[in-house]
């Protein structure tokens, strides 16, 4: 749906790139919904998704452990681009499954987010650490 046209238009933007060859990659930036003014050059902003299982370092932008008695964590913005498979990125990165509601089966998975961590990935796949669009 939404990602994948942004995929084909940047796709479309940059000669040489075969749709077959791009992936989506993203960025969680430090700033809150009402900080940002414009949009991104490239890709989309995604913003009220809420971390299940983990918290978030706003000052380092990465994953921490969660506080106590806190069942979810509200994420900050979340720039989403498509990069060419040739340009790969960072591999301290945990890969996040995106679900639309707390229930997490195959018909509620929208697709994943990479978020930054001092922990090998492991570590949060064993605590079920996901991110949802709906928390109710």
């Amino acid at each position: 749906g939404f990602l994948t046209a942004m995929r084909q238009e940047v796709t479309r933007a940059h000669k040489g790139w075969a749709l077959d060859s791009v992936t989506l990659h993203n960025d969680v930036l430090k700033q809150i919904k009402e900080e940002i003014t414009t949009p991104p050059a490239e890709g989309v902003y995604i913003y009220g998704l809420y971390l299940d299982g983990a918290g978030w370092d706003r000052r380092n932008g990465r994953l921490t452990e969660s506080t106590p008695k806190v069942l979810f964590t509200a994420l900050p913005i979340v720039h989403m681009f498509a990069i060419s498979l040739s340009d790969s990125k960072d591999t301290k990165l945990y890969t996040c499954p995106v679900y639309k509601k707390p229930r997490r089966t195959d018909l509620t998975y929208v697709t994943v987010i990479f978020l930054r961590t001092n922990q090998p990935p492991d570590h949060w796949i064993l605590r079920g650490v996901a991110l949802l669009c709906d928390i109710k």
